[in-house]
């Protein structure tokens, strides 16, 4: 991880804070207090700080250690009564200070370890419920090659709609609506199941869907090439493409993305909501670029967007 940080520049903005896993568990235990520390510095001094904790799971098992050692009394999976105080003292510490204190900020991005898949167990949720939400990765979608293998169901934000921008607003419900009814029927097909036109449309939507939330590792999408590709799979432009030129077509999309109005883009990256002239602005682009991906005969209109 250092290596890759230092080879693409980005250790002149970062600090690491390193407890090995042979180190004695007291340094495991103190290493995440260290590197708080660390960031309040640069959080008083005006910056925007983003601190990643990985993992809080081997933090809990040196503090269970620790504790054991020091003969307290053992609760829950042996671990000390006081854990999920441990750890939400640490997170709390995440603010946002005002204008008249430097305007710092400091965002706190714990990453924590579940045995089978399990989400239930005490450490997990204990942190999810200290922190803002929680992103799952799935080790099912890992091995199927879908990265980043983000479970959209176990993915949630407790913050809601009010973190995001109006126009994902617009598009992101409908399409996580449209991903689970994907997923839930997905394992018919699978058992080779008839199914009815409307069942394979709802399908083959959400084979589309999965195929454009894919992304290679290192190569962040700016946010109007998100949002021309998110309109255009909620307004089934993609549908009528075979998937295997879906990731061809993705491509030639976001890069027609600079063809947006600049006054549409302004909107994009901003809170004010979407108009319908703006998605019809997009979507005309989206159309044009994903033309030439589309068989002769599937020139259909596209379904509109819910306002």
């Amino acid at each position: 991880m250092i290596a890759k940080l230092r080879d693409n520049g980005a250790m002149d903005y970062c600090v690491v804070v390193v407890a090995e896993g042979n180190d004695a568990p007291g340094l495991a235990y103190i290493a995440p207090y260290a590197a708080t520390s660390i960031a309040e510095f640069f959080v008083e001094s005006g910056r925007d700080v983003l601190i990643v904790y990985d993992d809080l799971t081997h933090h809990a098992r040196s503090y269970r250690e620790l504790s054991l050692l020091l003969r307290r009394p053992p609760g829950r999976e042996a671990f000390p009564g006081d854990i999920f105080y441990i750890h939400s003292r640490l997170l709390e510490r995440a603010t946002h200070l005002t204008p008249e204190r430097g305007g710092g900020s400091l965002t706190a991005m714990p990453i924590i370890e579940t045995d089978a898949q399990d989400i239930s167990a005490y450490i997990p949720t204990n942190l999810i419920s200290i922190t803002d939400g929680q992103i799952y990765l799935s080790p099912t979608l890992f091995e199927l090659g879908i990265l980043p293998a983000v479970d959209v169901g176990q993915s949630v934000s407790r913050v809601g709609g009010a973190a995001q921008r109006a126009a994902y607003r617009a598009v992101a419900g409908d399409l996580k609506l449209a991903y689970s009814q994907f997923e839930e029927l997905e394992s018919f097909a699978r058992f080779g199941t008839r199914l009815d036109d409307s069942t394979r449309k709802v399908i083959d939507h959400g084979h589309r869907i999965r195929e454009c939330l894919k992304q290679p590792e290192s190569h962040p999408v700016p946010l109007p090439e998100q949002l021309a590709v998110l309109i255009a799979l909620a307004a089934g432009l993609f549908d009528r493409i075979p998937l295997e030129k879906v990731a061809d077509a993705e491509s030639a999309l976001r890069r027609a993305a600079a063809d947006i109005p600049a006054d549409v883009i302004a909107r994009f990256t901003s809170a004010d909501k979407l108009t319908a002239a703006d998605r019809k602005n997009a979507l005309d682009v989206a159309a044009k670029a994903l033309g030439p991906f589309q068989p002769a005969e599937a020139a259909k209109p596209v379904r509109p967007l819910a306002a």
